[in-house]
């Protein structure tokens, strides 16, 4: 027997009116019944029907994005990239242009949970997710669980930066091979003391990345101050600032601090210019994904460039059947190392 809007209502302890008024959005009720209600349609996979089928109808057009921060420049690039594909199809003449929405999740696994929700229940025609996945068991089963459903429903699922998973074609990005390279830049100048400023550890890019760099050291024999030389933080400029103050305080004699993205890298630069350290005759820095304010940095900035556009509009033509799936769902989207004025030789004795 299919399930009803009363079966959602009486799971999540609300009225059949407060669940109509979740799923349509066009009134406000409090966040922690807006949650309920999704969980309880999440938990009796209540699919839109009957009377409502109309509006399911009507906002068939849409392509959801789903973005970590929407004002950090990596995911902004990505969801421009997406929505430009968007407009070629309409500027082109042809039919079945849709509407992109961008979902800024703010990093929330819970909200990222909640936007699948509501787009299934849309019936989006096509999904994007972008950038690092959170590495929680219960999470990942949970995302896998609702790309499933979306494809069953008919929703293309595309992954943009994310591994792979069934029912989601997938564009991976060569984090660990990037990382890995921008290290081995640095040990063939001849750093041997490397900070490194990563992201948050619960997210897939942070451990790739720093996994790339590690094995560099450790082909180089350098892994037994790793962890010392390792810190945790946003991808934001202020852990990059506060990173750096703590890896001078672990190790004052540092020659180089590699950053897990280009605005972890201003944070980084900054600190070291409070600190009096010269860049890169005191301490070479680097950075990853090779954002528009790199290049024009002083000193300009050593990084990986990640094709973010290029990658971002190839998952629009994905999303939207204009492009063939690789094979097996899955291609690799290439990094390319951009050595820069801010990386050189060590100076200082390390």
């Amino acid at each position: 027997m299919a399930v009803t809007l009363a079966d959602v209502a009486a799971r999540a302890r609300v009225s059949a009116a407060t669940v109509s008024r979740v799923l349509s959005g066009n009134y406000p009720v409090a966040e922690s019944t807006r949650a309920r209600v999704l969980r309880a349609v999440d938990e009796l996979e209540y699919v839109v029907n009957g009377p409502a089928s109309a509006l399911a109808a009507a906002t068939s057009d849409l392509v959801g994005v789903l973005v970590n921060d929407i004002a950090d420049p990596f995911f902004g690039i990505i969801a421009g990239a997406v929505q430009s594909e968007m407009g070629a199809v309409a500027e082109s003449g042809r039919h079945g242009e849709k509407l992109a929405v961008v979902c800024n999740t703010g990093g929330s696994p819970e909200r990222e949970l909640n936007y699948l929700t509501l787009l299934q229940r849309q019936r989006a025609a096509a999904v994007v997710l972008t950038g690092g996945a959170v590495e929680h068991p219960d999470h990942m089963a949970a995302v896998a669980a609702k790309a499933s459903r979306l494809a069953a429903s008919g929703t293309r699922v595309v992954l943009c930066g994310r591994p792979p998973i069934e029912d989601a074609v997938t564009l991976t990005f060569d984090n660990r091979g990037g990382a890995r390279r921008l290290t081995e830049h640095l040990l063939t100048l001849g750093h041997r003391r490397i900070g490194y400023v990563a992201g948050p550890a619960e997210r897939t890019t942070t451990r790739d990345r720093l996994d790339g760099h590690r094995a560099a050291l450790a082909a180089a024999g350098l892994v037994e101050a790793a962890d010392r030389l390792t810190v945790h933080g946003l991808y934001d400029r202020s852990s990059g600032y506060d990173a750096t103050l703590e890896l001078l305080r672990r190790d004052d004699a540092l020659t180089a601090i590699v950053a897990a993205n280009d605005t972890i890298a201003l944070g980084v630069c900054a600190a070291l210019r409070d600190q009096a350290l010269r860049i890169p005759d005191d301490v070479s820095v680097a950075g990853f994904d090779d954002l528009p304010f790199s290049a024009d940095a002083v000193p300009a900035l050593t990084t990986v460039r990640l094709p973010l556009h290029e990658a971002g509009a190839r998952a629009g033509r994905l999303a939207l059947g204009r492009e063939p799936q690789p094979p097996g769902g899955v291609a690799m989207v290439r990094s390319e190392l951009m050595a820069r004025a801010s990386t050189a030789p060590p100076r200082r004795a390390g």
